[in-house]
């Protein structure tokens, strides 16, 4: 059972471009501080092998981790975009218009639950 998803109202979709331009500004400021931590470790450094593995590991973690960052913050790019040709809250999969309690919880989102949900059990 489906419930009618209605589309979103001027006031919604600026509320939700701020926090699109918001998020934007964290997502930067967080891809940029973990810039260092992700760079890679020196060998010729003075440390034992088990710090050294712990560096290494640290270093992957930091990498995965800044890696989401920056796809979110293309997903926000793209969710800015949709925003300016008046297609933000309409999803790109099936057309549906996209609940905005989905969008505030994450205002990038670029597909319905239905198709998201359809996605995830793909993989």
């Amino acid at each position: 059972m489906s419930t009618r998803v209605e589309p979103l109202s001027g006031a919604q979709q600026e509320e939700l471009r701020r926090d699109l331009i918001r998020l934007r500004g964290e997502l930067r400021d967080a891809v940029e501080a973990g810039r260092d931590a992700a760079q890679p470790v020196a060998l010729d450094q003075p440390i034992g092998r088990l710090s050294r593995m712990d560096a290494l590991q640290q270093q992957a973690m930091a990498r995965a981790s800044r890696q989401g960052l920056v796809l979110r913050a293309q997903q926000v790019e793209g969710a800015l975009r949709r925003h300016a040709e008046g297609e933000l809250g309409v999803c790109v999969e099936c057309g549906a218009d996209i609940a905005f309690a989905r969008l505030k919880a994450r205002p990038e989102a670029p597909f319905c639950l239905a198709c998201q949900s359809l996605r995830e059990s793909r993989r």
